[in-house]
């Protein structure tokens, strides 16, 4: 997305613009993709990183009925701010918990037997819904041969509960070809048909944003992304089909000239060999900008944008500063106060988490909380 309209404001460093239009757009996307299936959507993490409240009421409106969160902080937070959808706490009850979850009208996932317990010790009143997590080779969270084993050689850990859907999580979904993605969705069948007897016909859930592009055979009656809604590439091989959702810009606080034998940044890390122009730009590792990027890359290729032309990255990514080079750029681009494209339509943050030996989910969790959030579209 390209905007002509980037402000900057004098208290901050840097603005995020987040495209709540592209976040619809993603979704019906997936919807499109999975015409038997509902499509919820994970907004954990505060919608990783990128507003709990804009991106779910976004999402509502849009057509999706349910949310995942992690912790039932998270879930309570949601039902606060108005959701009124289903929302399911992925990581399950504590002992205590049981009333908080049915006040909130939250669904729990129950992970283990040990939950299961407390889950039938706390939660009955009301029948509150929940989901059993079975796991099929991920070794996380989950329900495990043998404690389905269990569960079948005493109904009676969970006759009382109102199971409403089971689901696993896959592995290795962003690699279609890999064996593990069928081991698992067969696995999860057999474990499904093993526990129908006592849970009768209930939802089913195995798909993550990897998983939706694998097929209708993973899909369920109900896929869950996260990744995907918010841009991120679901696949390791091949484009990206989903929209573009943040841009990140900063702005230059000073302009300097180097040359030999000076070095840039911490460390001396960054050696100049010529006469060089460096402009420090006014955003880092606190902002979220990983300082691998530039602790891993001299040689790499990454890049700031001033105007649509490239600036090397040079030096180290501090904890408020980016140092560019932008001796190729037109001097006039390069004052005070010029704006400078760290995410953005040059930029995606999947690049951004290659270089610096991440995955892009984690370097949207990590957005810093100095940035200026501005939001396009959507409902806020």
């Amino acid at each position: 997305m390209a905007h002509d309209d980037i402000v900057i404001p004098a208290d901050t460093g840097a603005v995020l613009i987040v495209d709540l239009d592209a976040i619809a757009d993603n979704f019906r996307l997936i919807r499109d993709r999975c015409p038997s299936a509902r499509v919820g959507a994970s907004v954990k993490a505060n919608a990783y990183g990128l507003g709990v409240g804009p991106v779910t009421r976004t999402l509502a409106a849009a057509g999706c009925e349910s949310f995942f969160v992690a912790t039932l902080a998270e879930g309570v937070y949601l039902r606060k701010i108005g959701c009124d959808a289903e929302i399911i706490v992925l990581n399950g009850p504590e002992p205590g918990t049981g009333s908080i979850f049915r006040d909130a009208r939250l669904t729990a996932t129950l992970n283990s037997l040990a939950q299961i317990q407390t889950w039938a010790a706390e939660a009955t009143l009301g029948h509150t819904p929940a989901w059993l997590h079975v796991d099929t080779g991920m070794n996380r969270l989950g329900l495990g041969a043998d404690d389905v084993d269990a569960i079948l050689a005493a109904p009676e850990r969970i006759s009382s509960l109102a199971i409403v859907g089971i689901l696993s999580h896959l592995a290795c979904a962003d690699h279609p070809g890999h064996p593990m993605n069928a081991a698992q969705r067969t696995a999860f069948d057999a474990v499904r048909d093993r526990l129908e007897p006592l849970t009768g016909p209930v939802a089913a859930s195995l798909a993550n944003s990897p998983g939706v592009f694998l097929g209708p055979d993973f899909h369920y009656g109900l896929v869950r992304p996260g990744a995907a809604l918010y841009g991120i590439r679901p696949l390791m091989d091949g484009p990206n089909p989903m929209n573009q959702v943040i841009d990140i810009y900063t702005k230059i606080l000073q302009l300097r000239n180097v040359d030999t034998p000076m070095t840039v940044g911490y460390g001396a890390a960054h050696q100049v060999t010529s006469p060089r122009r460096i402009a420090t730009l006014a955003a880092g590792y606190a902002d979220g900008y990983p300082r691998a990027a530039t602790a891993r890359m001299e040689g790499n290729s990454m890049c700031a944008f001033i105007d649509g032309q490239a600036a090397p990255l040079v030096g180290r990514v501090s904890m408020d500063l980016i140092t560019i080079d932008v001796t190729e750029i037109p001097v006039e681009l390069c004052q005070p106060g010029q704006i400078v494209e760290l995410m953005g339509p040059h930029v995606q943050v999947d690049e951004v988490a290659d270089v610096s030996g991440t995955i892009a989910y984690e370097v949207l969790s990590r957005l810093g909380a100095r940035l200026h959030v501005d939001y396009r579209g959507g409902v806020r």
